[in-house]
């Protein structure tokens, strides 16, 4: 029997999106858009789904492109843990 030096799992989803919430404790909604061609009138859709995932550390802020990747379940919601901040979202200017 081979040994495995790294614990294999089965293929894990993952998604990139931004984020559009971050106000819970350790959770940020993510959104992601997809583009497809409509079946029959071949318009090219954009579709947007939402999903929660897991922020251990609080590193995800409103505006950031994130990497997520499905995981066990987690609460009723989360489904997907976050996996890197991709892209930083532009600081806002603090109004004085």
């Amino acid at each position: 029997m081979p040994e495995a030096t790294q614990l294999e799992r089965g293929h894990r989803k993952e998604r990139q999106g931004r984020v559009i919430s971050n106000k819970m404790a350790k959770t940020i909604v993510v959104q992601v858009q997809r583009r497809f061609p409509h079946p029959r009138y071949k318009k090219v859709i954009t579709a947007y789904s939402k999903f929660y995932a897991h922020d251990e550390k609080g590193e995800a802020r409103v505006g950031d492109v994130v990497l997520i990747r499905e995981t066990r379940p987690l609460s009723k919601l989360k489904r997907w843990r976050l996996t890197q901040v991709v892209e930083r979202a532009a600081e806002a200017p603090v109004p004085v």
